[in-house]
């Protein structure tokens, strides 16, 4: 399983990209996106985000 990103939502502002512990998030067009092969489901990513663009 991985995170699910709202593009729409997303303001690029990378926050999530820095906090996750096994770099699955990277920033694509100024948008976050995630590696579901490397996410871990932490759920570390939806705590910083500022917008709520990060779910289950």
């Amino acid at each position: 399983m991985a995170v699910k990103i709202d593009k729409d939502a997303c303001i690029g502002c990378s926050a999530c990209v820095e906090t996750c512990p096994v770099n699955a998030l990277s920033m694509q067009d100024d948008k976050a996106v995630c590696d579901a092969d490397k996410c871990i489901d932490c759920l570390a990513c939806t705590g910083v985000c500022p917008v709520g663009a990060i779910t289950e």
